[in-house]
Parts: C-alpha cells; structure tokens; sequence
C-alpha cells in the first residue's frame, strides 16, 4: 500500500550540523557525523513516523557550499531534493561569517513555494550572541519562525518535535471544499458570465463546485444572472422576477446560494432568508488556505482604520487577460474612490508577491480566491504577511463586507464563522 509521506529536508553548509539534526530525529545514528568537511556526499534518506504529523521521508543533504567540481555535482542533487521537499529546515551555524549559501537555499526555497523553518545549531556558549548578526545579513529571516538548540544534545529532540508540529502545515491535512453540503439537497451556482468569461467551459471555482456536489450526492444547479439589468433602474423587476421564479420553481427549498463574489450586492437582497448564501471567492481561499478563511475575516477590521495615504496592495495570483469590469482593477478600486479617498492603491499579479519587497509598508492585502495556485503557495503567502504582521482579506469578504456587516455575516455563516 502505497503511504503518503510529508517530505522533510535538512538543508545547510558543511559542518552546520545536519546529519546531527538528522540522528536527533530518527534517534538513531541514521547519518555519519564527523568534524571533517563534506562528511556527507550524498542524500540520505530515513522514513520516519512523527506522533502528531504522521508518516515523513527525511532528506539529510550534503552540504551546499563545496567549491570543487563534487560540489558542483552536490548542489545539482541538493535543488532536486529541494524541489521533492514539503518543509525545509535550514540548519545555521551562528559562528560563521559567509552566509551566501543560506541566502541561496531560501531564495530557492521562495521560489518554490515552499515551507521553511530556521534551527540555530550552537556549537558554544558565544554563538548565542552571535545570532542577532545572521538576522542583519539574512533580511529574509524575519519572515521565518527559529529555534536554538543544541543538535548532539538528545535534550532537544521533544523541543525540535515541538517546532515542527507547531509551525508546519501538512500537504496531507483534509480539507473539504463545502464542509457544509448535506446529501440530497440542491445548491445554486451563481454564474453571471461577463466578458471576461472564456467559451465553452467554467472558471475552476464553478468547475469544482459542481464537481464537488455531485460526487458527494447532491444537486448542483446553475443559473445566469444578467448583472447589467438586475442593477439597471428600468429593467431589475424584471430580473429579479425571473430569479425568484427560478427559486419557487423548486418543490424542496435549494439549501445555499454560491453566487459569484461581484454579484452579492444583488444576492444579498435577493436571496430569500430561508436559503443560505456565500461566494465562490470565499470557498475557494478556504479552501486553497487549508481552512484558514477565519484569518481572512480577521484582516478586514483593518479598514476601520484606514486614513489618507495608508497603502492597500491588491494581489491577484493569476495572469489573465482582464477586459470590462475586472473585480481586482476596476470593482474594488471603484470601493475605495468612494469609500476611502486618498488611500493608495497597488497591485500584484502572478509570481509579483513573492518578490514584493515592500510588504510591511501595506495596512492591509486583498488576495484573491487564490484558485489558480498551489495551496503551498497560498499558505507560503499567509506565513509571510503574518510574519510582517501585515493584516489581509479576500475579494469575496472586501465586496460583501462593502454591503454592510450584516451582508458579511450571511456569507460567513455557511461556515460557522461570526465576527
């Protein structure tokens, strides 16, 4: 039976301790340990299972700055494991002074995406002083959570498990998309379809919704609203007729409404009171974040506090073509003109977060739903800002917090979150 596994690597310098590491976990002489450089020549690997994570493969790489053409040779199977790797643990030896090769394995390892936690391995008393000055010549740390200790020292070992266990997000957590869903019932796909809707197939958010509801044995139904004429003056009765006809055409009431977040000014007048609402954007950052929505709905409470000049970033994870009424360039700035004049506004598409330098300056991020990327990269997002203590939202929490706190708590009470 094939065991899926969380991928650990121990990545660091020659001589910063790793195979120490390594035995320390796997209490066991799993790797050679030797005061002479490149001890290590290969990666070696252990298969462990962690009380509290579960089964793991255990990555003790070589050493990452071997000068020689062995080195070079080294390097290449180092970002291969890197690249296998769900949690890098960089090892730092505080008495050094180079620390080019760190600032490479976490700049791969951003690039990646992926997961990293900082172990300190002190090797005398002085070291511990000397931590403060890998700080200043790593900027990156700051976005990292650490540990001190002492690897030949089996004393560690229950601190180190407690590191990993409170600090990493497993790739094997569950998570559903609609927790809610109850078999049996019917459940409303909003889709207003605007000009930036591709032909022939379904934005990934619609798609895995009606995917998701049919597998687990209820009905998906869509429906396309007309956005223009519900909110037109001379034509929204006759919209809002044809979608309350669409509801009372049914014999047992649709249990939720799952409309398109740019919609919900319509919906959350609209929606009879008997049938619950939220938004694709708000399912699918709960679902990339790995349930996390409650810190999206957390970061909102920061535009009560917003003032002249205060800097909002807008963070859209894909590149698509944006044409017509586009929600991160046009909707949600529209908000803001009226809303909170004299607030500036930037923007990030794609990979431009991960190489946003300026993070900390922002009072608050709008990320999208998220649904185009890895929720590696989404949860690699979430531990940056949080260690900048930079606040953040969601498009589908901003638009149906701009219709009012009691629009917001509709939306979020599918998922059993108050504010």
């Amino acid at each position: 039976m094939l065991v899926e596994r969380d991928n650990i690597g121990i990545f660091g310098k020659m001589n910063s301790g790793k195979s120490s590491i390594m035995n320390l976990l796997t209490q066991q002489e799993t790797s050679i340990v030797d005061s002479k450089p490149g001890t290590t020549a290969d990666t070696k690997i252990a298969l462990q299972e962690i009380h509290g994570l579960g089964p793991v493969k255990l990555y003790d790489t070589a050493g990452a700055d071997e000068n020689d053409i062995l080195g070079e040779k080294k390097r290449k199977k180092i970002l291969s494991d890197l690249k296998e790797c769900d949690l890098v643990l960089l090892i730092i030896d505080p008495s050094t002074k180079d620390f080019k090769t760190e600032k490479d394995i976490i700049d791969k390892a951003r690039e990646l995406d992926k997961q990293i936690l900082i172990i300190y391995n002190i090797f005398n008393c002085e070291d511990e002083d000397r931590i403060n000055n890998v700080g200043e010549k790593i900027s990156l740390l700051r976005f990292y959570k650490k540990i001190n200790l002492r690897a030949v020292e089996e004393k560690y070992r229950q601190p180190l498990l407690n590191f990993i266990l409170d600090s990493f997000e497993s790739k094997n957590q569950k998570i559903e998309l609609f927790p809610f869903l109850k078999k049996n019932e019917y459940y409303i796909l909003n889709i207003p379809m605007d000009v930036e809707t591709p032909p022939g197939r379904y934005l990934r958010p619609q798609a895995m919704s009606e995917e998701y509801i049919t597998r687990n044995w209820a009905y998906p139904i869509s429906y396309r609203m007309d956005l223009a004429k519900a909110r037109s003056n001379d034509k929204n009765e006759n919209e809002k007729k044809r979608f309350l006809d669409f509801i009372n055409n049914f014999k047992k009431r649709p249990k939720t409404i799952i409309t398109d977040s740019q919609a919900i000014d319509i919906l959350s007048k609209w929606c009879p009171d008997n049938i619950q609402l939220t938004t694709f954007s708000i399912t699918m950052i709960n679902y990339f974040s790995r349930g996390k929505l409650k810190l999206f709905v957390e970061g909102i409470k920061a535009l009560k506090e917003l003032k002249k000049g205060d800097k909002i970033l807008i963070v859209e994870a894909c590149n698509h073509s944006r044409i017509g009424e586009d929600i991160g360039t046009v909707q949600i700035p529209n908000f803001f003109k009226k809303k909170y004049p004299g607030v500036v506004l930037e923007h990030n598409f794609g990979r431009e977060f991960q190489e946003n330098k300026k993070l900390e300056e922002y009072k608050l991020i709008i990320h999208c739903g998220g649904c185009m990327i890895s929720s590696q990269t989404l949860l690699a997002r979430i531990k940056d800002l949080e260690a900048v203590d930079v606040p953040f939202t969601n498009y589908g929490i901003f638009l149906s917090y701009m219709q009012g706190e009691d629009t917001l708590r509709r939306v979020l009470l599918p998922w059993n979150i108050k504010i």
